[in-house]
């Protein structure tokens, strides 16, 4: 009874705080001053038609390798925790897949790598980027995984994309310090003309890489997962 009465306060109180929130937000009426300079100059700072793209990538770049480091520890601590659970993994007596799903799965699957390519490739033009992409090809990947749960997938070669991709992301950021203007500076490549595939400076090669790493880390979480399951 008790501890039923302070759930109650605490969703209570936490209920009154966001009401607070509501009703006394007051929305600004300006930019303030770095959100304006963004608005103004990143175009022709960076080249790239998407503006959300050339933030994230290169002004904010240093919060963008955080993000992906984070991404990282987590798919290493799961594949570590799940390691005492995968001493060979055992075959188990299932029905066949159908055929339909079989089929529905060889058709879909490239379209969705495709498209997952497109989506981090286009990134610095379209909305979308290399998480977006990367989470589209893992989904790739699921899909595979709920056509056939006993798939075998190459962890050397999950990990080798991972880590490939990482250090080149990396050392793209370090030759913006040494050849433009900071670390992941886009301005090592040439700019380009607006609104061409090949523009925007090194924000699609940047891309790419994440939409690489992060699809690779993805994978490997949904494949210890998958290595795991009770025969």
């Amino acid at each position: 009874m008790v501890s039923r009465f302070f759930v109650l306060l605490l969703l209570t109180g936490v209920g009154a705080i966001f009401v607070s929130l509501m009703f006394g937000y007051v929305p600004d009426n300006a930019l303030n001053l770095t959100a304006r300079y963004y608005a103004e100059n990143t175009v022709r700072d960076t080249g790239a038609a998407n503006i959300v793209a050339a933030i994230v990538v290169t002004f904010r770049g240093l919060d963008t390798l955080g993000e992906v480091t984070v991404l990282f520890l987590t798919a290493a601590i799961v594949g570590l925790v799940l390691a005492g659970s995968q001493q060979g993994r055992l075959r188990r007596e299932q029905p066949a897949p159908g055929e339909l799903l079989v089929t529905g799965t060889r058709l879909l699957v490239p379209l969705t790598l495709l498209l997952g390519v497109y989506v981090f490739v286009n990134g610095h033009l379209t909305p979308g980027g290399g998480f977006q992409g990367g989470a589209i090809l893992a989904s790739a990947v699921l899909m595979l995984l709920l056509a056939d749960p006993l798939r075998e997938f190459s962890h050397q070669l999950i990990s080798a994309i991972e880590s490939i991709s990482g250090l080149v992301f990396v050392a793209i950021g370090l030759l913006g310090m040494v050849y433009a203007g900071g670390f992941l500076d886009n301005r090592i490549l040439p700019l380009g003309t607006l609104g061409d595939l090949i523009s925007a400076g090194a924000i699609p090669v940047i891309y790419s890489f994440i939409g690489l790493k992060v699809g690779a880390e993805f994978s490997s979480m949904m494949v210890n997962l998958s290595e795991t399951e009770e025969p």
